[in-house]
């Protein structure tokens, strides 16, 4: 009997950043059809590739299938997959961004920081798959058309609000390669506030700190109690909201982050390039749920009232 060839997946990236370009690379290595929107350096992009530079999986040229300027432009039917990796910030409808490229049988898939961010996806677009995802990478965007990977690039993956069905358990073959592990996980919002309890804390102080990194955050005892007591927090509002987290997890991040060389975090090096931070999804939708639980959060409050002011001064 002959053996039927089976098709290749077709997935679109909307939101061709660091992390959208570098897990695509991934997925045209494993033999997908895939294509971005890239509003701003579409020429670039459309010209040359994006350019991957990594000491730990090697430097290579992405050269997407199409490189597209919206989602409405996407040719040959509806993607497979349509994987978001927008920055979640004030302005941006991520619905509106994608609703043209999005048919009945599309899988929507979040590869986005923050907590509580799914809903809105899942509203829009209520008849289709919604796999949310978290991104447990350091990369950045170095230059028009330039990638540049430092460590790690584990995912984590299950479908909203829970459960792991087959495409997701596909999706997470694909991305699988030696060096990064997929986990597919059947409570992936639960992962979110995982991961959230790091994110949340670290992020604002790297920023209220004028661009911190992590050793800097760690150096003194008294940054250690406060990054531990604030990350507390984060655990008691997870509880809070039917997710429980294991305390055990707060000194795993804070040794975890004190054997990891000395980074900035994402939302510093948006605060020190001007642009937009994403204060709400990592931080704002945790105080707003603490608020909505009523939990008691002195330091989370603070955090985002800062951060507030910060974001006002523009």
């Amino acid at each position: 009997m002959t053996q039927s060839i089976q098709p290749k997946s077709r997935i679109l990236i909307v939101g061709a950043g660091a992390i959208g370009s570098f897990y695509g690379a991934l997925l045209v290595e494993k033999g997908a059809d895939v294509s971005v929107v890239c509003r701003s350096e579409f020429e670039i992009v459309r010209e040359h590739g994006l350019a991957i530079e990594s000491s730990v999986f090697g430097d290579r040229i992405f050269r997407p299938a199409q490189v597209l300027r919206s989602a409405a432009e996407y040719q040959g039917g509806f993607p497979d997959y349509l994987i978001v990796s927008v920055k979640v910030v004030h302005g941006v409808d991520r619905s509106a961004l994608i609703r043209d490229a999005v048919g009945p049988d599309t899988a929507i898939v979040l590869i986005e920081n923050g907590v509580e961010i799914e809903a809105e996806i899942a509203a829009a677009f209520p008849a289709n798959e919604l796999i949310s995802a978290l991104a447990y990478i350091q990369v950045s965007r170095t230059g028009p058309g330039k990638i540049k990977h430092h460590a790690l690039g584990n995912l984590t993956l299950g479908n909203y609000p829970s459960g792991a069905g087959a495409r997701c358990r596909q999706l997470a073959d694909l991305l699988q390669r030696d060096g990064i592990r997929c986990t597919v996980s059947e409570q992936v919002v639960t992962a979110r506030w995982h991961k959230c309890v790091w994110n949340a804390v670290f992020n604002p102080i790297s920023v209220l700190g004028g661009a911190l990194d992590t050793a800097t955050i760690l150096a003194p005892p008294e940054g250690v109690a406060f990054v531990r007591g604030a990350m507390q927090e984060v655990i008691r509002v997870a509880a809070a909201a039917g997710h429980a987290l294991p305390p055990a997890i707060i000194d795993q991040y804070i040794d975890g982050t004190r054997r990891a060389p000395p980074y900035k975090t994402s939302m510093a090096l948006d605060y020190e390039n001007g642009r937009a931070m994403e204060i709400e999804v990592i931080l704002g939708n945790v105080v707003r749920a603490g608020r909505r639980e009523n939990v008691a959060i002195p330091a989370l409050e603070a955090l985002y009232a800062l951060l507030k002011m910060i974001e006002a001064r523009g």
